[in-house]
């Protein structure tokens, strides 16, 4: 049996693909990719007039290391059920900070937008904006190597980075800034800044102003400078926050957006000194402080701390989020609210709509453009627009914060009912890997017939805490109806 996402996640997403240019009627590596970005609904729109022979042409000619990716197969999987037909797409339009975005998808302060001709590329391929690196007066020395990745295949599973700010000279990169919103007007440009002290900061920002810049990042979050004083070490710090905030804020009229450092306990303090230090709205999280082993990625025998990002952080990067959103003085609940721009992990439609549903207007995206390219961008817009059709949802804004009653405090949690799990025997391949966990990590409620390899559920030890759900790996094992523990 062919699991389409496991196999298209196989796909090596190649520059200018073989198969595709073997293929005669379709762009069958398009396809792929929209279910590899979980956008297998509209898979199809790649595949029309295409044959068997097409498909088969276009998998011979695929240049995979291992073995073809099994094209005809994972493609007929896919378009043989119902398929995305609607031809009016809802609109992605926002505003964000009184400014109207064409849609959510922001490159954030990073690797992926160091020069004109790289936010230039991305703008022209759908990106609504720009957070640009992080400018500074300081003299940026970078290390070799400086990234290094936990991968699952061909992909990253986490990424660390070891890079600082930008390495261009900041009248350099105030220009390019200026260009960017000459020669694409309706996009949005966000500097992102840093200052050792207040006047640096204070100068910065009004330089941002000048270039014309639609509104200024303060980057209280980098984990990895080489001063002290600089980046987390503000972040972590309310008060500071709230001094270089104020300052920034009484110095330009644009709006100012502090980036807030996850390396903290509580994110909703140095938060609290954004708000009041009269921030329009806050940019999370930034990477986490971590450590990777691999010798490949020492600096001359050396290895240090630095940032963590990549999908292993997007629940991490939700958890603040959640904080921030639920907060009553950050949400508005007792005044001005302050707007929320969504970081961490951000790899496919749906976990932009995560950060969404949790209050995010804009989500920010870096690794996984570094990974995969700017091209992202099309099963991103594709996939939040045919989810919104699916549900009759015509303005993103109604997207926003959607999900937020769904949260409460866990004494707040319904611990009177339980969910058991049912096994679907069609299908159970029989595997036992239900058994194994639950015997070992569970409440021993799951007997396993060695001879007919049958999971059997045991009603009387199942406290329904579905692990057996989350280890089955073909999915064959799901809800049952809640009911009274009182029976």
């Amino acid at each position: 049996m062919l699991h389409i996402h496991e196999e298209a996640a196989r796909c090596l997403l190649c520059e200018n693909a073989p198969c595709t240019t073997a293929c005669t009627k379709g762009d069958p590596a398009r396809a792929i990719r929209a279910i590899r970005f979980n956008n297998e609904k509209n898979a199809w729109r790649w595949l029309e007039g295409c044959t068997d022979a097409d498909l088969e042409r276009a998998e011979q000619a695929c240049i995979h290391y291992d073995q073809p990716i099994r094209i005809r197969e994972l493609l007929h999987a896919v378009c043989s059920g119902d398929t995305a037909t609607s031809s009016s797409a809802p609109s992605l339009v926002i505003t964000f900070c009184g400014i109207a975005c064409e849609n959510p998808f922001f490159l954030a302060s990073s690797a992926v937008c160091t020069n004109y001709e790289m936010v230039a590329r991305a703008f022209e391929a759908g990106w609504a904006g720009v957070f640009y690196k992080t400018i500074c007066k300081q003299d940026i020395h970078e290390v070799s190597p400086r990234f290094d990745a936990v991968k699952e295949g061909t992909s990253f599973s986490g990424f660390r980075n070891m890079e600082q700010l930008s390495e261009n000279p900041y009248e350099v990169d105030f220009d390019i800034l200026h260009r960017l919103k000459q020669n694409y007007p309706t996009k949005i440009v966000v500097a992102s800044i840093m200052g050792q002290y207040e006047e640096e900061w204070i100068e910065l920002a009004k330089m941002a102003e000048a270039a014309g810049c639609d509104a200024v990042e303060l980057n209280f979050s980098c984990p990895q400078m080489r001063l002290a004083g600089m980046g987390s070490d503000i972040g972590q710090d309310p008060e500071l926050v709230n001094f270089y905030t104020s300052y920034v804020k009484r110095s330009v009229t644009i709006p100012v957006i502090p980036k807030m450092t996850p390396n903290i306990t509580q994110i909703t303090r140095p938060s609290m000194g954004a708000y009041f230090g009269g921030a329009d709205a806050i940019s999370a999280i930034n990477t986490i402080k971590s450590v990777t082993m691999s010798p490949e990625a020492e600096v001359n025998g050396k290895q240090t701390l630095s940032g963590y990002s990549g999908r292993a952080v997007k629940p991490i990067a939700l958890r603040y989020i959640l904080e921030m959103a639920m907060d009553p003085v950050i949400n508005g609940s007792h005044g001005k609210p302050v707007e929320l721009s969504g970081i961490g992990g951000i790899e496919t439609w749906h976990d932009a709509l995560e950060f969404i549903q949790l209050g995010c207007r804009n989500v920010q995206v870096c690794t996984a453009v570094m990974q995969y390219g700017y091209r992202i961008i099309d099963d991103l817009l594709l996939g939040l627009q045919t989810y919104m059709a699916a549900r009759g949802i015509e303005h993103l804004e109604d997207l926003v914060g959607e999900q937020l009653p769904n949260f409460v405090k866990p004494s707040d949690l319904d611990r009177e009912t339980i969910v058991y799990p049912k096994i679907d025997r069609e299908k159970c391949i029989g595997c036992g890997r239900c058994h194994v966990s639950c015997m070992d990590g569970g409440h021993q409620a799951i007997s396993f017939d060695d001879e007919q390899r049958q999971p059997h559920i045991v009603g009387t030890k199942c406290v329904g805490c579905h692990l057996c759900r989350l280890v089955c790996p073909t999915g064959a094992i799901g809800l049952t109806k809640r009911i009274s523990k009182k029976r």
